[in-house]
C-alpha cells in the first residue's frame, strides 16, 4: 500500500512546495533586475566570495545608496578560466562589441594576469591616480623577492600575498620515522613512497610556480657556487628537473584540486603534500584539540617567494565604474584587514577566517596583529633570501607545464613502478638511473619556449606525445634492466 501511495505523495510534495521556491527564485531575480550589477571571475573559494561579495555591496549601499547585485562566477581554475574568456572575446569580437559580460578579473596568480594583459583585455586601473600614497616600499611595494607585485602599465594589482609550501601530518611522520621536512628535497626520501600528496601544474599557475622555483632553487644554488655561466644553469637546471621527478616518482597522485591535498594529509592518506599557505593553515586550525594539532604548515627553506594574487578590470567592462571602486575596496585598509581578520571582530569575516595576508606593508602593526588570525605569519619578515630571477626560468614558465605533465603525469604508472622496484626496494642512486637529457636546460629554452609560444596546438600536442613516450619506455626499461644509464 505505501509503496503504491508514495508516487502519489511525492507529486502532493512537490505540489505544495514549488510556489515557495518559485516565489523565492522571483525575489532573487528581482533583487538583481532592481540593482547595480557587477560580474565577477574568480577562482576563489566560497568564504572569499560571500565574505567579499557582501562587504563590498555594504560599502556600495552606503555610498550611493543603491543595492548591489554580485554576479559570481567560478570556473575550476586557471586553466579553465583562460578558456572561459577566450571564447567569450572572441564571441565579442565576432559581435564588434569591445568586452564581454564580465567585470573583473579577481585571484589567480601573476602570470594568468599577465597573459590577460598581453591579449589587450585589461584596462587601466584608476586606483594608482586616486589612491597614489598606496604604491610605495612602505604600503605596497613594486616588487618583492623578485615577484611583481603591481602591473608597471597599471592594469593589475596584487591584493594579497601567499606563499607554496609544505602540509605534513605530525603523526605519519613518526610512523614512518621521517623527521619534519625543511627543504622541497626532503620529501624525496625513499620513506615517502606512495605518501606525497602534489598538485598537478597543468592545472594551475600558482601550483606551476612553486614547480619553476624549486628549479630555480636548484638553479640560483649551483651559481652561488660556481659563478653564472651556461654550464652553471645547466647544472641547476638538471638538478631541478631530477628533484620534481623524484618527487613525482614518490607521488601517491598529482591532484586537479589544490584543496583535496590538505584533506589526505589530515586523514593520514599521505605523510605531506604541497599546499598554499592559506589551505595549510585552515587545515591546521580545523584538525586542532586543545589548542595543537597533527598538521604543520612550513616554508620550506629556498624556493618559495611572496606572491600576490591580483584583482583587475576587464576592458569594455559594462559596469566600469563600480568595478574600478571594488579594486579600490580591496586595497582600503577595510578590505584588506577581512583577509586575516578574526570573525567577529570589528571589520571581520561574518562566518569563517579567510586565512590570506593583506599585501599592504603598513598594516602589520601591534594594534592590527591583535585581532589577525595569523599574527605571526609577517610574510615581510620571514620571505627568506631566496630572490626570483626572471631571466633564468620565466620564459619557460608555459613550456615546463607540458615537460612535466611529460615526465611525471602521463606515465605515472611506469614512473612509480620503476622508482620502487630500483630505488625503494633496490636502493639504487637515482641520480644515477634517470636520463633527462630530453628536457635539459638547452633543449627546454631552445626547442619547448618556441614550439609553446609559436607553434600551433597540434604540433604542440603531437610532441608532448612523443616526449610522453620517452619517458614511459624509459621508465619500462628501468623495470626490465635495460636502461641506458646517463
Amino acid at each position: 500500500m505505501i509503496k503504491r501511495l508514495l508516487p502519489i505523495l511525492i507529486l502532493l510534495a512537490v505540489i505544495v512546495a514549488a510556489p515557495l521556491v518559485l516565489r523565492r527564485d522571483t525575489e532573487v531575480a528581482q533583487t538583481a533586475a532592481n540593482a547595480d550589477r557587477l560580474v565577477i571571475l574568480t577562482p576563489h573559494n566560497e568564504s572569499i566570495r560571500r565574505e567579499f561579495g557582501e562587504a563590498f555591496a555594504r560599502y556600495w549601499k552606503e555610498k550611493t545608496g543603491d543595492a548591489l547585485f554580485i554576479d559570481w562566477r567560478s570556473p575550476a581554475g586557471g586553466g579553465e578560466i583562460q578558456r572561459v574568456l577566450d571564447s567569450a572575446f572572441a564571441a565579442a569580437e565576432d559581435l564588434g562589441k569591445e568586452g564581454t559580460e564580465y567585470d573583473i578579473f579577481f585571484g589567480g596568480g601573476e602570470h594568468d594576469f599577465r597573459k590577460q594583459d598581453s591579449l589587450g583585455r585589461l584596462a587601466k586601473l584608476d586606483v594608482f591616480d586616486t589612491h597614489p600614497e598606496w604604491f610605495n616600499d612602505a604600503v605596497v611595494p613594486a616588487s618583492f623577492t623578485g615577484q611583481t607585485f603591481y602591473d608597471p602599465q597599471h592594469r593589475w594589482v596584487g591584493v594579497c600575498v601567499s606563499q607554496f609550501g609544505i602540509l605534513y601530518n605530525k603523526d605519519a611522520l613518526e610512523w614512518i620515522h621521517q623527521q619534519p621536512p625543511t627543504r622541497w628535497e626532503d620529501l624525496t626520501h625513499a620513506a615517502y613512497f606512495g605518501r606525497l600528496a602534489l598538485a598537478d601544474p597543468t592545472m594551475s599557475s600558482s601550483v606551476m610556480q612553486s614547480f619553476e622555483m624549486m628549479i630555480q632553487a636548484q638553479m640560483q644554488e649551483v651559481l652561488h657556487k660556481k659563478g653564472d655561466s651556461p654550464a652553471s644553469r645547466a647544472e641547476g637546471w638538471d638538478r631541478g628537473m631530477r628533484l620534481i621527478l623524484n618527487l613525482g616518482a614518490n607521488a601517491r597522485y598529482f591532484s586537479d584540486s589544490s584543496s583535496k591535498i590538505p584533506h589526505d594529509v589530515a586523514l593520514g592518506d599521505a605523510a605531506a603534500g604541497t599546499a598554499i599557505d592559506f589551505y595549510g593553515r585552515t587545515m591546521e586550525e580545523t584538525v586542532a584539540h586543545a589548542g595543537t594539532s597533527r598538521l604543520k604548515w612550513i616554508a620550506p627553506i629556498g624556493g618559495t617567494p611572496v606572491s600576490v594574487d591580483p584583482v583587475a578590470v576587464f576592458r569594455g567592462a559594462p559596469n566600469a565604474a563600480i568595478a574600478q571602486e571594488f579594486v579600490s575596496f580591496c586595497l582600503s585598509e577595510e578590505g584588506q584587514l577581512l583577509w586575516n581578520r578574526k570573525p567577529g571582530t570589528q571589520g571581520g569575516p561574518e562566518s569563517k577566517p579567510l586565512r590570506r595576508l593583506p599585501v599592504r606593508r603598513d598594516l602589520y602593526t601591534p594594534d592590527r596583529l591583535v585581532d589577525f588570525t595569523d599574527p605571526d605569519a609577517m610574510p615581510f619578515e620571514r620571505a627568506g633570501r631566496f630572490v626570483y630571477r626572471p631571466e633564468l626560468t620565466g620564459a619557460a614558465f608555459n613550456a615546463l607545464r607540458f615537460v612535466i605533465k611529460a615526465m611525471c603525469i602521463a606515465s605515472h604508472d611506469e614512473l612509480t613502478a620503476a622508482w620502487k622496484r630500483r630505488v625503494v626496494d633496490g636502493g639504487e642512486d637515482p641520480a644515477r638511473l634517470f636520463d633527462l637529457s630530453e628536457v635539459s636546460y638547452d633543449k627546454v629554452m631552445n626547442e619547448w619556449v618556441p614550439l609553446v609560444k609559436n607553434g600551433s596546438k597540434i604540433e604542440i600536442s603531437r610532441r608532448s606525445t612523443d616526449l610522453g613516450k620517452h619517458f614511459k619506455a624509459q621508465y619500462e626499461a628501468i623495470l626490465d634492466g635495460k636502461e641506458a644509464r646517463p
